[in-house]
């Protein structure tokens, strides 16, 4: 049903989101803002292809080459949405981003196609507001390195039409990933109402000066037999993502986090794995090495 997809933004999630579909199969098309975006998500798809092949043993690195050659890239959103059967929408985690490109894809899109976000933390019923097609709109949320955290979190609003959800697992499945389907709206999903309160906790502790980031991921990493803390992961998910769901907190504490983390990381070019530096260098982390736990 769905064969050719648009991924609306090309950034870390976005480019991976692309990549998984091409290698199974779909159709694909990665818009972003700017000629400048759409290059930078060019490379970033071609800089996972290596990771992708080394997890999934059934791809090989030829195919792999084969199907990122396939992909289509563009910064005019009218034209990209021409024909799409399924809109997956990856922006930043910016309610007034998300508002500005559901407006604009709403006037372009064929009557057809059907919309999904990819929000982290926004209640698909609040985006689903800025859409012409309320009953097409569904939230479907992967996790980072979505090859290998393959899970995809469906979840409707009030208007999605009864039957999506379930064209939502059929698709999932055909694209590699662990359909999960969350039963009413839940800031967070199933994952991340989960996973930002242990996050969260090591923040709180970093930014109070209690312990250091590598510290905190020792400790949690000894304790848990865990491959990763909370830090690691931080790096993994983006810096300036993190940063974005904060900032839409009301909670002052998180206001100062966001700050502190924009100050001493973001404006500094340091997103995490993307860029090669956050809380650790990369691609050889400090956590990966064998006398860190020690």
């Amino acid at each position: 049903m769905f064969k050719k997809v648009l991924i609306a933004g090309g950034g870390v999630l976005g480019s991976q989101i692309a990549l998984q579909n091409a290698v199974h199969g779909k159709e694909v098309t990665v818009y972003d803002i700017s000629d400048d975006a759409v290059a930078a998500a060019k490379k970033r798809v071609a800089s996972f292809k290596d990771l992708l092949v080394a997890d999934i043993k059934e791809i090989s690195d030829e195919q792999a080459q084969a199907d990122i050659a396939k992909i289509t890239y563009t910064s005019d959103l009218a034209s990209a949405l021409k024909g799409i059967d399924l809109v997956i929408e990856a922006v930043p985690e910016s309610l007034a981003i998300k508002k500005d490109f559901w407006n604009k894809a709403s006037e372009a899109a064929d009557e057809q196609t059907v919309f999904a976000t990819n929000s982290s933390s926004l209640l698909p019923s609040k985006i689903a507001e800025f859409v012409d097609r309320p009953t097409k709109f569904i939230a479907l949320h992967f996790a980072n390195i979505v090859w290998s955290h393959n899970t995809a979190e469906i979840m409707a609003q009030p208007k999605t039409d009864a039957d999506l959800p379930a064209q939502m697992e059929t698709f999932a499945q055909e694209i590699g990933m662990v359909p999960i389907l969350v039963k009413k709206e839940q800031p967070g999903y199933v994952l991340n109402t989960i996973l930002m309160p242990f996050l969260s906790a090591g923040m709180y502790l970093w930014y109070h000066g209690i312990a250091d980031p590598d510290k905190i991921d020792k400790t949690w990493m000894i304790a848990t037999g865990s491959p990763y803390g909370p830090f690691g992961i931080l790096d993994v998910v983006g810096l300036r993502t993190v940063g974005n769901i904060l900032k839409t907190s009301q909670d002052a504490e998180s206001q100062g986090i966001a700050e502190k983390l924009q100050k001493e990381f973001v404006d500094q070019g340091k997103l995490g794995t993307e860029t090669g530096e956050g809380f650790y260098k990369y691609p050889n982390p400090a956590f990966q090495q064998a006398d860190f736990l020690k």
